[in-house]
């Protein structure tokens, strides 16, 4: 499959979006539903696709108004969120919202970024930090917010696609070991990706 990118092409004009936002923030909603997997006590995932990033660009262009000089660096900034070809690209947050506590528990997750996995029928997929760029800190402090990618092989990608296929989502870092079985809503969405 050829890699989709958005283009300038695909952006609506400012005045367009600000009449739709409402309607599309709502079906932006229903969308995601089905693309958000929590894992343990604090971390979800969120997976991207072309529709939820360009419903991020629209909304980054919206809120902060730089007009046609913001839209280049949005495209560049969100495009490689965008699934391609076999692989599936999640934004992974760790939602904590006490500061003291969110400050301890990052502090012991680096290196997180390196422990995301798809279990796919039984086949172990790595996920790969964005850019392979390591989001912990000289201090080994981990990000609250993670970019990962799990490129999938042909076999995989027909493995995910089968309905009833068991996914496992999971993290095996040794300070937050956690998992979660795909619900079946779920794998059927993602696999859209994969087309």
């Amino acid at each position: 499959m050829a890699a989709r990118r958005m283009t300038r092409a695909d952006i609506v004009p400012s005045e367009v979006y600000a009449a739709e936002r409402r309607a599309r923030r709502q079906a932006m909603t229903e969308i995601k539903r089905d693309r958000r997997v929590h894992i343990g006590p604090f971390a979800t995932f969120y997976f991207e696709s072309f529709a939820t990033m360009l419903h991020q660009v629209h909304e980054m262009l919206f809120i902060e108004r730089g007009g046609e000089a913001q839209i280049d660096d949005e495209l560049a900034a969100y495009n490689p969120l965008v699934p391609n070809g076999r692989e599936l690209v999640a934004t992974v947050m760790f939602e904590i919202d006490d500061p003291d506590r969110r400050a301890r528990e990052l502090g012991r997750l680096g290196g997180v970024e390196h422990a995301m996995l798809l279990e796919i029928d039984g086949v172990t997929v790595r996920g790969r930090s964005e850019d392979d760029v390591d989001r912990t800190n000289a201090a080994g402090k981990a990000s609250s917010v993670q970019f990962v990618h799990f490129p999938l092989g042909a076999a995989e990608a027909a493995a995910f696609k089968r309905a009833g296929a068991r996914v496992v989502l999971g993290i095996d870092h040794t300070h937050y070991a956690h998992m979660a079985i795909l619900p079946e809503a779920v794998r059927a969405a993602l696999a859209t990706d994969l087309d």
